[in-house]
């Protein structure tokens, strides 16, 4: 048996990049320190479960490009709160004790949590219980506090901002409006950033509720300066003036719920009734979440892999990887477990988008 032994699982909505992480995690822990990996499948549930592989070299070689997650993931499990049969009833249990059982089976000193903001405070409860964790933040919405970035964020917005190109080609065509629904219940980054990347005339945002009537004069406003088409970006959790939105913002790692009638289809319901223009949504949904990651994502996801072994030989346990101005720059997962990082409405990026003529429906 090794003198040292780590765990790592992935966790939450899976998002480009996770492999990446996988791979710096393994590479650093085994070339730089001779430390085991032992890597939990489908996230908290593994742990729970105890399924479990052990990770070889071998098993990090080819991964840098490739999307999802060998480990495999799941989003709606907590291990303070399971589902189970108990003389044919179903309850929730509190089951985190088979997470500290686990983990010494397997004779692990820390766990590394690759997950967003669900997946972090949950983290938070079982540091509690004495369980030694580094999270590393991913999760397409950024919305993780005192990290700049996220795993799986930047290709998100590149992908969104692929489909706004190839919206304004056929919007210009048709004379149409066309809605792009993206991720982001609780904060807009993903809306924000690639609005202004893809040259999108309407941003909506969860942080700014909109006026359906303003949203409309805009459109009329365009059309009559002699611009035919508009192009609107979307978060999924946008919301109109007077919606009573929850006062606490929803802690959820990449919501996996996808209304059939979600934002989009409201927005162009409501639209094609006040301009009587034909409005068309495209929805993107699991598309942001698939495919390889981006250049950036892959460079993030190895600084972090490799910074998280890197604090576990340094025994900064109960810390997050977190990348500020640039900079590698740890926090204590105490500090940000059960927040969220949401649109500051005095941003550098809301004040951009206004002064180039953007349009956030208030």
């Amino acid at each position: 048996m090794a003198e040292f032994r780590i765990g790592v699982a992935t966790c939450g909505g899976d998002c480009p990049g996770l492999n990446s992480v996988i791979r710096a995690v393994v590479k650093t822990a085994i070339n730089n320190y001779g430390y085991e990996v032992i890597g939990f499948k489908d996230g908290y549930l593994g742990l729970v479960y105890n399924r479990f592989v052990k990770l070889k070299l071998s098993d990090a070689s080819g991964l840098l490009d490739r999307g999802g997650t060998i480990l495999g993931t799941t989003n709606n499990f907590d291990p303070f709160s399971v589902l189970v049969d108990h003389d044919g009833e179903s309850q929730y249990r509190d089951m985190s004790d088979r997470v500290i059982d686990t983990l010494k089976m397997h004779d692990i000193q820390c766990l590394i949590v690759i997950g967003g903001t669900n997946t972090i405070n949950i983290a938070g409860r079982l540091i509690e219980k004495g369980i030694n964790i580094v999270a590393i933040p991913k999760t397409i919405d950024n919305d993780v506090p005192a990290t700049d970035m996220t795993v799986g964020f930047m290709t998100s917005v590149n992908t969104a901002t692929q489909a706004l190109d190839k919206l304004h080609s056929t919007a210009e065509s048709h004379h149409r409006v066309m809605i792009l629904e993206v991720k982001g219940l609780s904060a807009g980054w993903v809306s924000l950033q690639s609005g202004i990347a893809g040259g999108a005339d309407i941003i909506l945002i969860p942080e700014i509720p909109y006026d359906i009537n303003l949203v409309a004069k805009r459109i009329l406003e365009r059309k009559n300066e002699g611009k035919s088409f508009s192009i609107i970006v979307a978060s999924e959790g946008s919301r109109p003036l007077g919606y009573n939105r929850p006062k606490d913002p929803v802690i959820s790692d990449d919501d996996d719920v996808q209304p059939i009638n979600g934002i989009g289809s409201q927005l162009a319901a409501e639209l094609e009734r006040l301009t009587r223009l034909e409005v068309r949504v495209t929805v993107l949904g699991y598309l942001q979440r698939g495919g390889e990651p981006s250049p950036y994502d892959r460079i993030l996801s190895t600084r972090l892999g490799a910074s998280a072994v890197k604090m576990i030989a340094e025994g900064r346990y109960n810390m997050m990887a977190a990348i500020r101005n640039d900079q590698l720059c740890p926090v204590k997962i105490s500090e940000i477990a059960g927040k969220i990082k949401t649109v500051p409405l005095d941003g550098e990026l809301i004040r951009i988008a206004r002064s180039i003529g953007v349009s956030f429906g208030d």
